[in-house]
């Protein structure tokens, strides 16, 4: 049976509980790992540079098999997508509890990300179908809005929680219970939607999502070998050879995941590298300064989980407060602002070392790259879209996705190299890795700079010559 109309009020809802609590779990899940990081490299023997394959191996099946995704929730059908995105999920966050070796843990986590770029692309096309237009679905919206900005602190405070006081496995083991009772809430609840005849580009999708792996994988192991290494070089020769031939493959796919032509337009092809960039550097002052608070300050992995308050708060507060700033200020100039916050922000944590006060060199810093990442994300999703043709809509948004998620896996890799290739410069080892991490802030910093510039040449002074025009 499938339905387009929206659902009765009366169940309504419990679809947007089912729906948004799906998708907070996906988002949690990103960041539940890193409070918990040191415990994990403790428990199961990770090197320090193949650490970050627990958050790359997620992120990087996520975002290169997204726009496969939602073409099989187009064809196959969104809720049967959505359900068997969220049994996959749910079994692999089991497997990645059981895990027992590096290996074991890393493969249940590229299955999670299997499980989210088949389970992600759904959420909206849902609350689409089951929501009128107007009030109720602007209310649904928002719901889910918020879910994704309050993800990131609750996946810091349930990983250090877990972690601390019982075990970093628990905070993947409690998805199992959520994950069975979400399915059988969806099976009764959430109608399927009308099928769509469409064809999957298959090679577009293995050959993206692989090409970004051996690029990464060639990265990462660079910092554990060196850039010479005959492993090293055949894996970034082999990643840059399969992302060409996605590209050739794009070119002449009868339905692209990516049509080429989003990147004909400037301000849109800087929107992507930006948001590139951007993640790219934010994401090395999660997986970095998780590290930085327990393993040179001393915190408990739950006191680490608090200790990022004074970024998640105000990122949520910023991105709350985005549409009137934007009717003030503009997109390109919130946009603007946003990066300086950040670059700000994370330049001050760049000044880092064992002797740094946590209130003065670390909560305050932690504020200005809160601020800049809440005001920059929707701002360069806007610019992203901009003058779409209608039916490249779904692609342009989920490239939008695509860069989120591959820009941190592809930034982790390149800081991991910064980190590992820094010397320490004393023989504590406390200030040792103070220091490297502080290098890798600044690192960041530049990603951070050249995302600045980009946007400054194509996005908000073509915004303002635009204006001028009119």
């Amino acid at each position: 049976m499938t339905r387009s109309d929206p659902a009765p009020v009366s169940h309504q809802a419990a679809v947007l509980a089912i729906i948004v609590s799906s998708y907070l779990m996906v988002v949690i899940d990103i960041s539940i790992v890193l409070t918990g990081l040191p415990k994990i490299q403790q428990g199961l023997h990770f090197k320090p540079t193949s650490l970050s394959w627990v958050q790359n191996a997620y992120t990087l099946v996520f975002g290169g098999l997204l726009l496969l995704g939602a073409r099989l929730g187009d064809v196959a059908g969104r809720r049967r997508m959505f359900i068997a995105g969220l049994a996959l999920f749910t079994l692999a966050s089991l497997a990645i509890g059981l895990a027992q070796s590096p290996a074991m843990l890393i493969g249940a986590r590229a299955v999670q990300g299997v499980g989210a770029a088949v389970l992600t692309p759904s959420t909206l096309a849902l609350l689409a179908t089951h929501f009128p237009e107007g009030p109720a679905r602007t209310r649904a919206l928002s719901y889910y809005a918020a879910a994704a900005g309050v993800g990131a602190s609750v996946g810091l405070v349930l990983g250090g929680l877990a972690a601390d006081l019982v075990s970093w496995r628990l905070g993947f083991f409690i998805n199992g219970p959520i994950g069975i009772a979400l399915i059988v809430g969806a099976r009764r609840r959430i109608a399927e939607t009308t099928l769509r005849a469409g064809r999957f580009d298959v090679a577009g999708a293995l050959s993206s999502t692989a090409g970004m792996t051996a690029l990464v994988f060639g990265i990462v192991r660079a910092a554990e070998e060196r850039w010479g290494d005959p492993i090293t070089l055949a894996a970034l020769a082999c990643g840059l050879l399969l992302l060409a031939a996605f590209v050739w493959n794009e070119s002449r796919a009868v339905q692209p995941i990516l049509p080429l032509r989003l990147f004909a337009s400037a301000e849109r092809a800087a929107a992507y590298a930006v948001r590139l960039l951007f993640l790219g550097g934010m994401v090395g002052f999660w997986y970095f300064m998780t590290q930085y608070l327990q393993q040179v300050l001393g915190m408990r992995p739950l006191q680490a989980g608090l200790a990022f308050l004074p970024t998640t708060l105000p990122n949520f507060m910023a991105a709350m407060m985005v549409p009137v700033l934007t009717r003030k200020l503009g997109n390109g100039r919130l946009l603007a602002l946003g990066l300086v916050a950040g670059i700000a922000g994370m330049a001050w944590l760049g000044q880092v070392s064992a002797d740094t006060s946590y209130v003065t060199g670390i909560a305050l810093p932690m504020v200005l790259v809160g601020i800049g990442q809440g005001a920059v994300l929707a701002p360069l999703t806007v610019a992203a879209v901009a003058g779409v043709r209608g039916e490249d809509a779904g692609a342009a948004s989920g490239v939008v996705n695509v860069a989120h998620q591959l820009g941190s896996s592809l930034g982790l890799a390149v800081l991991v190299v910064v980190f590992a290739s820094t010397a320490p410069t004393s023989a504590d080892p406390a200030a040792g890795l103070a220091h490297r991490i502080g290098v890798t802030f600044q690192a960041s910093t530049l990603l951070l700079i050249v995302a600045l510039v980009l946007s400054l040449a194509f996005i908000v002074h073509r915004k303002s010559a635009m204006v001028a025009a009119t």
